[in-house]
């Protein structure tokens, strides 16, 4: 696809006039969808003035031939078939391998490791696979996940990534995540099938590049593909409870939460663990919310303070804290206005000055062009030929660099006059804790750090 970083980088230097030409070694080497890769060729690169040149198919910008009118489109569709055909056989191949009970994953479910004789089957791995059991004995007695969750913590266990990334299966470090369990993995743990012996694979599918859940007709089960962790017996007993308890949670009248306005910003200042928000129902009058940190009852008793925060009290601490910063916003946002004709004047000042630029640049391209001319018909020798082209090359680079940072301070001038006035728009309207929205949270807070002796630090 068009959206690999580097062909964006690519483009933003065709853009900013860093590369003038583009040299592939065929057609799908740049894109295989025909429709994209024919605008990009015929109509954007042009528009750059950036010339195309794929060696294989004897293909250049610069030199059309006649036929390539007719070639080029038909090249680049014969390309996205191609690609799609080899995607189809692909997954051909995986299903019928799926079917034939051999594992396809990239990596092995937690307790299993790859047959260093077949990659396609699971042996146990005696590393982990006891963990497992553990897992599910305790389900198996009934206790919740997250007492499971806290145990496991408590009892110093890696996690299913921190484990792989010691074995080296993974490396990067967004699959890599905390080394202290949580509910989902436990969870998911839980509800897989595999540790009964069977492999149930075809879970998820692919569309327009995003992996997604596939309908459970989809799903291909063997049995009996590899050792059994747990007895299908306590799989089974497993599920059973899981669905009463879900069941249970759903028949339970609820009514339903207010909004949380402080999702994703507000943090325990001790531990870094997000805070938790507990609703508590009264009889009379609303109910009360409490923001707590759950790394007690989550990852070890003792692991974190104990303490809890009325969400009353940190809208009443906000407030404080926002009409005390107003003054200062608003009185900048005035300043701006009142300095409105000085800004355009500056403006137009960087305006103008790129303009010119601009055309400078152009001429410096067109006397570069002009050198090697120069050199060929004996006006110029080759070590003058050598040392003017760099002392152009220089003066365009550093007028590129000149007209970048130009640009970034006019985009900064600009964004920074309208959030400025727009923020003290916000702020103005607030007079009390009603009007404290998500919107105002989203756009003023950066991070809200609390700590058990109620003490907060709002960035």
């Amino acid at each position: 696809n068009f959206e690999r970083p580097a062909f964006q980088r690519m483009l933003a230097d065709a853009e900013n006039g860093v590369i003038n030409c583009i040299i592939v070694k065929d057609l799908s080497r740049f894109g295989r969808n025909a429709i994209d890769t024919g605008y990009y060729i015929e109509k954007y690169l042009p528009s750059l003035k950036v010339r195309f040149i794929s060696v294989n198919d004897g293909f250049d910008t610069d030199s059309v031939n006649p036929g390539d009118g007719i070639m080029l489109p038909l090249k680049n569709m014969i390309n996205e078939a191609y690609s799609l055909d080899i995607g189809r056989k692909i997954k051909a191949q995986q299903r019928q391998s799926m079917k034939a009970g051999e594992f396809v994953g990239a990596r092995p479910p937690f307790g299993y490791l790859k047959s260093p004789d077949n990659c396609h089957k699971l042996i146990i791995d005696e590393e982990t696979a006891p963990v497992v059991r553990q897992i599910f004995q305790w389900a198996y007695e009934r206790v919740g996940l997250n007492d499971i969750v806290r145990r496991l913590n408590e009892a110093g266990i890696p996690t299913p990534s921190h484990i792989k990334k010691a074995t080296g299966l993974i490396s990067h470090e967004n699959l890599i995540g905390k080394n202290a369990w949580q509910t989902r993995t436990v969870s998911r743990i839980l509800s897989c099938e595999t540790y009964t012996g069977d492999l149930v694979q075809g879970k998820t599918k692919t569309v327009c590049h995003q992996q997604t859940y596939a309908d459970e007709s989809n799903w291909i089960k063997v049995e009996n593909t590899h050792e059994a962790i747990i007895s299908r017996e306590m799989f089974d007993a497993v599920q059973a409870f899981r669905r009463q308890v879900a069941e249970e949670a759903i028949r339970t009248p609820k009514s339903p939460y207010t909004p949380n306005l402080f999702k994703g910003k507000i943090y325990c200042g001790h531990c870094g663990g997000s805070l938790h928000r507990q609703r508590c129902e009264r009889k009379r009058g609303p109910d009360v919310y409490l923001f707590h940190c759950l790394s007690n009852s989550r990852i070890a008793r003792g692991s974190c303070f104990p303490y809890t925060l009325p969400e009353e009290e940190l809208l009443s601490s906000l407030l404080t804290i926002i009409q005390k910063h107003a003054d200062a916003v608003i009185g900048k946002a005035i300043r701006l206005q009142k300095n409105k004709p000085a800004l355009e004047a500056t403006r137009a000042a960087i305006k103008s000055r790129l303009a010119a630029l601009r055309q400078e640049l152009d001429r410096d391209r067109r006397l570069t062009k002009s050198l090697y001319e120069s050199l060929v018909t004996g006006i110029i020798t080759g070590d003058e030929y050598r040392q003017m082209r760099a002392d152009y090359e220089e003066r365009i680079s550093n007028k590129i660099n000149l007209a970048q940072e130009l640009e970034r301070r006019q985009k900064e001038l600009e964004a920074q006059v309208t959030e400025y006035i727009a923020l003290s728009d916000l702020i103005g309207s607030v007079k009390g804790k009603e009007n404290i929205t998500a919107v105002l949270i989203d756009r003023l807070i950066g991070k809200i750090k609390v700590f058990s002796d109620r003490r907060i630090e709002v960035t």
